[in-house]
């Protein structure tokens, strides 16, 4: 996090002591030598934190609290002074001010108080994150869905989302497993850090190998400079090895090392350098029988499956399907889907899934006019489907359901020739529940 903070103090000296001490713990110091300067400062900009000295002529410390807390509430002040009484230092604190210094002071504990004073801030925009979360439990971006196995999903990423525990997420291709792996990062303690991700069965093994630890100039050919891998990259962060599955074994084994020492040496390098990032991995594949024929390391299996969360695929959650088409038409306002179309697609079975059914939608809204229609469907299994029209509609003025129920039984003893075990089975009925009908209807055989 980028921490600025303004030092306003008319003896020029104390300014560049309190700025070179604080810079040394690589914040961002900008300096007024009087109040009347640090109030243009803050007219043009913001600062996690304002050190102002108290006796200055003829704009004041109290000034430029008070300014402060006006115009920048989330700024927090520390007031500095060699003339300090229980008076002054009261007042400060009743206009706003954080913390009270008495020079002279150690610059050690100047230092403390403003880590003190950002730890403060960061556990405040911690708690508003997680109120907001808690009014809000189920929105994920890019992820939709209220089916109950998107819902028991959602929960998932909530529960383990705050730990740094080590998520493995299972499912078919094109369900979602980036969004998800996104979702945890974003939700945890480490979303201010990078998320970093990378395809495992994209790469060859040498390419893979120096694309996650990073080489030294003169590794190999081609490397003219050092460069650092994924996981140095990546630290205090989030890294996603998306099939994991596909990594060779050679390399599961430097991967398990990096996971147990929480270290990584560069390609061509001796120096182990240490690496802080939180692990999430997903694959499509069945690991565990990958163990039995020896393709996949056990021990690295314990370490990364840690909280497994598996994603249902889309042909066994047709409900979200309306809401799935929501969200992706969104991009194209001026289209519509035929009622037609609409069937077609809640009744597909999406091989592909959530994936296939947005790139179904994205070519049909540019082959199609303002109305997406069965033509402008892909030729496969989708477009060929043949949608079962209703038997009755009903009309404006409505129906007698017991009259329909009586018209249909009489229709079906007729198709029959009178033969109550064939009717009852055009009907979908046992022959006694059709007896009970014919009864309750008072229709003759």
């Amino acid at each position: 996090m980028h921490i600025q903070i303004l030092v306003v103090d008319n003896e020029e000296r104390m300014c560049k002591l309190i700025k070179g001490a604080l810079e040394l713990e690589h914040y961002s110091i900008e300096m007024a030598f009087s109040g009347e300067a640090a109030i243009e400062k803050l007219k043009k900009g913001k600062y996690d934190i304002v050190i102002s000295d108290l006796k200055m002529r003829p704009v004041d410390g109290l000034q430029v609290l008070q300014f402060t807390r006006a115009h920048h509430p989330q700024s927090e002040v520390i007031i500095i002074t060699a003339f300090a009484t229980q008076e002054t230092a009261l007042k400060a604190m009743q206009m706003g001010a954080n913390d009270y210094l008495i020079k002279p002071f150690k610059m050690d504990e100047l230092i403390l108080r403003v880590k003190r004073i950002l730890r403060q801030k960061e556990l405040e925009q911690e708690n508003r994150r997680l109120r907001q979360l808690a009014q809000n439990p189920l929105e994920f971006p890019g992820i939709v869905g209220k089916s109950k196995k998107m819902r028991d999903v959602f929960q998932k990423i909530k529960q383990v989302s705050a730990s740094d525990t080590a998520v493995h997420i299972r499912g078919e291709s094109g369900t979602g497993k980036e969004l998800v792996a996104r979702a945890i990062h974003e939700l945890s303690p480490r979303h201010d850090h990078p998320f970093l991700a990378i395809n495992c069965a994209a790469l060859p093994e040498n390419l893979l190998e120096s694309e996650l630890f990073g080489y030294e100039a003169g590794a190999f050919t081609g490397a003219a400079k050092q460069k650092k891998g994924l996981f140095e990259t990546a630290q205090k962060g989030t890294v996603f090895l998306d099939e994991i599955g596909d990594i060779p074994l050679g390399l599961q084994a430097k991967l398990l090392r990096v996971l147990q020492n929480n270290e990584i040496t560069h390609l061509g390098g001796h120096q182990p350098i240490k690496v802080d990032f939180r692990l999430i991995t997903a694959t499509h594949r069945n690991l565990e029988g990958m163990i039995g024929k020896q393709e996949f390391r056990a021990d690295l299996y314990y370490r990364v499956n840690i909280f497994p969360i598996v994603l249902p695929p889309l042909r066994e959650r047709k409900e979200d399907i309306p809401e799935l088409i929501q969200h992706f038409m969104q991009k194209y306002p001026e289209k519509s889907l035929s009622l037609t179309v609409r069937q077609k697609l809640m009744t597909y079975n999406y091989p592909g899934n959530v994936r296939e059914l947005e790139n179904i939608l994205a070519r049909a809204a540019i082959l199609s006019d303002s109305i997406i229609e069965d033509v402008d469907l892909p030729q496969t299994d989708l477009s060929q489907q043949k949608i079962r029209q209703p038997l009755h509609r009903i009309p404006d003025e409505g129906l007698n359901l017991d009259e329909l129920e009586k018209e249909l039984i009489v229709e079906a003893l007729k198709k029959a020739g009178g033969n109550k075990s064939r009717a009852a089975k055009l009907l979908g009925l046992t022959r006694r529940r059709l007896y009970s009908m014919m009864e309750r209807f008072a229709i003759e055989p």
